[in-house]
């Protein structure tokens, strides 16, 4: 078998992907001494996740980071298809103006935003919450611009042939363009809750306390200890931090990647 030089590239970034992985899994289930030396016989043992989960409180990190996550998804589905909606189909004074400012923000990174958000938030007294990390993120304007672009290719005779037939513009809305833009739904849902399950540094600003912060910032009291940095619990921490979304993905990696085909994600 020749291999080309796109297969070679694949091999490669498979290769950059795996290899951190598969080393959290070696340091996660075999004793410290083991992080740093490769040994076939090295036994077995589950007593780093014990250990990382007794020095963290994980079930309200779980909990926390599935209601930020279920929050901003939601937000972002509404908003975005309502908006969505209304700039692919409904004529209105300044439609592009306002298309074309949607389009604006994709080109600002949400870092640049940080101070003013915080200064925000603080003086509405939203500060260490869960509602704090998730209202910069409520509206999306690549869901947005995503949702449109697929609004766009519905067939005009379907929107007519419902009006026909008496529904109005939510009716035509909830019963044609979102069932045709399912793979859309699916595959903008997996970006945004893969995002905000990993986002690390605008939860770390506004958060405090153990009862708002997510997993991502929960992960920090590890590499706080005063006992030094043990990478056994460490690496078994993120295990189980990622281990959701390493399941989702195993589990639904064919409607994973048939939604970004038919979404027309690159």
């Amino acid at each position: 078998m020749v291999l080309t030089l796109e297969s070679t590239g694949a091999i490669l970034l498979a290769l950059i992907w795996v290899l951190p992985l598969a080393y959290a899994v070696w340091a996660a289930i075999h004793p410290a001494e083991y992080t740093t030396r490769f040994v076939l016989t090295a036994p077995l043992t589950l007593d780093n996740f014990t250990r990382a989960w007794a020095a963290a409180p994980f079930a309200r990190y779980f909990l926390n980071t599935f209601i930020l996550v279920t929050m901003i998804l939601a937000f972002q589905l509404v908003l975005g298809t309502l908006a969505a909606y209304a700039l692919a189909r409904q004529d209105f004074w300044g439609r592009d103006i306002a298309f074309a400012l949607i389009l604006a923000q994709l080109m600002i990174m949400p870092d640049a935003l940080i101070v003013e958000n915080y200064r925000t938030l603080a003086r509405v007294n939203l500060i260490d919450t869960i509602p704090a990390i998730a209202l910069p993120y409520i509206a999306s304007a690549f869901g947005i611009f995503l949702l449109r672009q697929t609004f766009k290719t519905v067939p005009k005779e379907l929107d007519d042939a419902a009006r026909v037939e008496g529904a109005s513009p939510l009716q035509v809305l909830m019963k044609v363009y979102v069932p045709l833009a399912k793979p859309t739904y699916i595959a903008y849902g997996l970006v945004s809750v893969s995002y905000h399950w990993n986002n690390f540094l605008w939860p770390l600003l506004v958060t405090n306390s153990v009862e708002s912060r997510p997993l991502t910032v929960g992960l920090q009291v590890f590499s706080s200890s005063d006992q030094g940095i043990d990478w056994a619990v460490i690496c078994a921490a993120t295990l189980m931090t990622s281990a959701p979304l390493l399941v989702g993905f195993l589990l639904f990696q064919r409607q994973f990647v048939q939604s970004f085909m038919r979404a027309g994600i690159k």
